[in-house]
């Protein structure tokens, strides 16, 4: 097993090393946090599509099937009950009104979906969190130098790990 700089776990880094793997790894981070955000918002935009298709498709189906469904229906109203002409063609238009309003109603869930979708909003706060878990790091604690200990030898070590 080994580190993610490659070098083999349980021997001592340089502090280079250690920057260079801490560096990659925010790196990393903020390349995960940007692709989970267009993530969240393609999928916003679709449900959004999806309410506009389905609200555009209510208002033309109204707008266009309204004459030649009107005129059929009040027709095959009249031919089958024998009421007045002005009843049937009343009852025409209720009914594609009708089929307007549910066609409305789909889209009016779609929209309240895509409103309740919180994407940048979810992106946002990992991102803070993420923030506040690296301001609250601390640096791991080095232990006291020993009385005995001479200047030679922390020189010697300092040379060595550079």
């Amino acid at each position: 097993m080994s580190a993610p700089d490659g070098s083999p776990v349980g021997t001592e880094r340089s502090i280079g090393q250690l920057f260079a793997s801490a560096t990659t790894e925010m790196s990393a981070l903020v390349h995960d946090e940007i692709a989970l955000a267009k993530a969240q918002l393609r999928k916003d935009v679709k449900r959004g599509a999806t309410s506009g298709g389905a609200l555009s498709a209510a208002g033309l189906v109204l707008l266009f099937s309204l004459p030649m469904l009107s005129f059929a229906l009040a027709y095959g109203i009249r031919t089958w009950s024998g009421w007045n002409l002005a009843v049937c063609f009343l009852l025409s238009f209720a009914a594609n009104v009708l089929v307007a309003g549910l066609l409305a109603l789909i889209g009016g869930v779609f929209l309240k979906k895509a409103k309740k979708g919180r994407g940048p909003q979810k992106v946002a706060a990992s991102v803070k969190e993420s923030a506040g878990v690296l301001q609250n790091a601390k640096p791991h604690p080095r232990p006291e130098l020993p009385a005995d200990r001479s200047p030679e030898a922390i020189e010697a070590v300092a040379r060595s790990s550079s």
